[in-house]
């Protein structure tokens, strides 16, 4: 069912950000008088058509939605009447047709800053950057950073969530470079770090900043909850209020470090270290064998329990109201934007890693992901990926619309159209990096899933 979940959300996703981007292009080229012939979501065989307007613009949604395209009016491509050649595409001055081709691209952005407006009336719930055991040795123990500490800014940016002090992380990596670290200890006392960021390569691989810099994520003790009376939890004599502490003899960091060894062991007996009353016990335990996505996994049938005050330094919401919202978005935007442009940029000068290069199947867990966890999520990952489909159409690749923008600075520059020539081999080189690109994606794909 998850899998049906993913597919779904990434073609739904793929389809709200296809046609807004070449709604852009479209809405553009009509009120700049250019005549558009068809409009299709998707390539290949319609699966609906219609016929609207003066000018009888095709409406298609195709079998395959992987894209899309406005077809307009066009010498290069068919003949066009004498009384309608002041429509024709080609026959545009340079302006007219740099702005329908910015469209498409600027149109995303703009979708992106109304997906981040919304999460941010909405709400969006997140986990405060609060860290656990800090790696010895590490560029965060090197830096004073200590458990239970809550990163409250990183040079001047606050970071209220591990998704903030991440991309804060990342760009200082990319960076490189000394930064000031505020944070927060137990106590609510506030002390300012200098934290040393080196520019390793390694560190911008998927999963691997954290980790590289020595910091671990703070987890709630595991304390159980209520128990189901069908479970081996309850079979087991485990009780309601009983704090976990240890598995077969190795101890535990917390919540989150007891789920993954109850999930990564079904039908093994478990010996769990368990306080109680002040009292330390020894319980064997047996995971009931359960099937999810046909995976075996393990559950003992609990439900944990995190306390007020716990919940309380652990998670945040962020709500504003909605003119505070649309400036959280412009900056939220803004940096992402950014960010991608960096990532990209030293992607060709070798100083972060390809392995960033995602492709359809990792896109489409996360697509599954989020939308299992709700809407408000869901919208904020079609934002991350309407900022990137943008950047990345900008490039100068021919074919991207970044591509046709090359074209007419040389055809503003000579003062004439470049040839057809140029343009086809233009064309090719563009589809063979793009050929190359997809290449990349899917064999990072394909190692993340048999990691």
């Amino acid at each position: 069912m998850t899998t049906v979940i993913a597919i779904l959300a990434f073609v739904a996703a793929i389809g709200i950000l296809v046609t807004i981007h070449e709604y852009g292009h479209f809405i553009v080229a009509r009120l700049l008088g250019i005549k558009v012939l068809r409009f299709s979501v998707g390539f290949g065989s319609p699966l609906i058509k219609w016929v609207m307007g003066r000018d009888r613009t095709e409406y298609i949604i195709a079998a395959v939605p992987l894209g899309g395209y406005v077809k307009m009016l066009d010498e290069r491509e068919t003949t066009v009447a004498p009384e309608e050649l002041s429509r024709a595409f080609n026959r545009q001055p340079v302006w007219k047709k740099t702005l329908v081709v910015l469209a498409g691209p600027a149109f995303n952005f703009l979708f992106a800053l109304l997906a981040y407006w919304i999460t941010f009336v909405i709400g969006i719930p997140s986990v405060r950057p609060v860290i656990g055991p800090v790696a010895v040795n590490s560029a965060a123990a090197h830096a004073g950073l200590r458990n239970a500490d809550e990163i409250i800014s990183i040079d001047s940016k606050p970071t209220p969530n591990w998704e903030a002090t991440a991309l804060a992380l990342l760009d200082g990596v990319v960076r490189g470079g000394r930064f000031n670290v505020v944070v927060e200890d137990e106590s609510g006392q506030q002390r300012s770090l200098i934290l040393e960021l080196p520019q390793d390569k390694s560190l911008t691989e998927p999963g691997a900043l954290m980790e590289g810099l020595g910091i671990s994520r703070w987890q709630p003790p595991a304390v159980l909850g209520e128990i189901d009376p069908e479970g081996s939890a309850y079979a087991a004599g485990l009780l309601e209020g009983d704090r976990i502490v240890s598995v077969d003899s190795v101890e535990i960091a917390g919540l989150s470090d007891w789920l993954d060894r109850v999930r990564a062991n079904p039908g093994k007996s478990l010996e769990l270290g368990v306080i109680r009353g002040g009292e330390q016990l020894s319980v064997p335990v047996i995971p009931a064998v359960v099937q999810e996505d046909g995976v075996s996994i393990g559950r003992v049938g609990v439900r944990m329990h995190i306390d007020d005050a716990v919940r309380a330094r652990l998670f945040i919401n962020q709500r504003y109201g909605p003119l505070h919202a649309a400036g959280k978005a412009v900056l939220r935007t803004w940096e992402i934007s950014t960010l991608t442009i960096k990532l990209l940029g030293r992607m060709l000068t070798g100083d972060v890693s390809l392995k960033n290069i995602s492709g359809p199947i990792i896109i489409a867990q996360y697509a599954g992901i989020t939308a299992s966890f709700g809407f408000v999520y869901y919208v904020a990952f079609l934002a991350v990926i309407s900022v990137s489909l943008g950047v990345l159409n900008l490039l100068p690749i021919p074919v991207l619309d970044g591509g046709h923008l090359l074209f007419f600075i040389a055809e503003a520059v000579k003062g004439s159209p470049v040839s057809s020539q140029t343009e086809m081999a233009g064309q090719r080189i563009g589809i063979l990096l793009l050929v190359l690109l997809m290449t990349v994606a899917f064999y990072n794909d394909i190692v993340r899933l048999l990691e």
